[in-house]
């Protein structure tokens, strides 16, 4: 079985869960699954199947949409509201226009600062491991980009006001940290509600089965026509096409020259990335782009 098997993630269950109940249901153990969600958090969660799990990190590196609810007046250890509160505050007066504005401010390239209850390793610790242990130990903040951001819903007459929002981001960021710094752009303490994912490496709600579905369709015969080729994945690495005679020898492993494929190359970059088929569209693999030898080089190859 090789693909990708867009699964809705269900409140409650980490990552890991979802991956061990699928390997359970479908007697396989190679399958990875494409950004990590917290417990807490619901939606898309990408499984690569498979010789499908060769596109993990690529599938990784694309982004990512949320929607996220912001709860203004509170601030928890953890960034969301499974923490201990650490600070609460009342009558929060916000406007419409001050939260449009706060928003704003977030759009394009900003940096960020891992939360303390994260999986970023430091000193080869993880984050979440020294902050169960009390300890608070200072991060390096890492750029990010906030591709888009929109105003959802709001409910500003609370004495702790609530924000839906959408976002649309680069891998890496973490929304529960978007949540506290809007909080700290409109001047009160804030942290994360509740948060979905709407889309994962190109793949939204629609595309997703629920576990349950996942088990119902297995035992019928029927889930492998539910899955994602693996290259429909990572369409934002261009597409090159060659003969069905080149295509043969780049499933052997072997270099391809330049020119016996279709790519424009006048807006490539050397080292570049490219998704490689066949005249009769079958997928052959990911390769790079060797202006120097004038050839594309495996990277990963998916033969038969």
């Amino acid at each position: 079985m090789d693909g990708i098997l867009a699964v809705w993630k269900p409140e409650g269950w980490t990552s890991h869960d979802v991956v061990a109940k699928v390997r359970r249901v479908l007697k396989m153990k190679r399958i990875g699954h494409a950004g990590t969600l917290d417990p807490m958090v619901t939606g898309v969660l990408p499984l690569c199947l498979g010789r499908a799990t060769r596109v993990v990190e690529y599938v990784q590196e694309r982004p990512k949409s949320y929607e996220a609810v912001l709860q203004l007046g509170i601030a928890t250890d953890t960034e969301d509201l499974t923490g201990t509160v650490i600070e609460s505050r009342a009558s929060i007066s916000v406007t419409e226009a001050e939260v449009r504005q706060a928003l704003t401010g977030f759009i394009g390239e900003i940096d960020q600062v891992p939360p303390m209850y994260s999986a970023v390793k430091i000193d080869g610790k993880r984050l979440y491991e020294l902050a169960r242990e009390g300890k608070t130990v200072e991060r390096k903040s890492r750029k990010v980009t906030i591709h888009e951001i929109n105003l959802l819903d709001f409910q500003l007459e609370l004495d702790q006001p609530r924000v839906t929002f959408s976002v649309v981001c680069s891998k890496g960021t973490y929304i529960r940290t978007l949540c506290v710094d809007i909080g700290k752009a409109l001047g009160v303490p804030a942290a994360m509600a509740h948060l979905t994912r709407t889309m994962s490496g190109g793949i939204t709600k629609e595309s997703c089965l629920t576990l349950e579905q996942i088990e119902e369709l297995q035992q019928a015969g029927k889930l492998n026509s539910h899955l994602i080729p693996a290259d429909e994945a990572i369409t934002h690495l261009e597409r090159a096409s060659v003969s069905e005679s080149i295509g043969r020898l780049a499933l052997m492993g072997q270099k391809v020259g330049l020119a016996h494929s279709n790519i424009h190359l006048d807006n490539m970059r050397n080292e570049q990335l490219v998704r490689l088929y066949n005249e009769h569209n079958s997928f052959l693999g990911i390769f790079q782009i060797d202006f120097v030898s004038a050839v594309f080089k495996p990277i990963k190859v998916f033969s038969a």
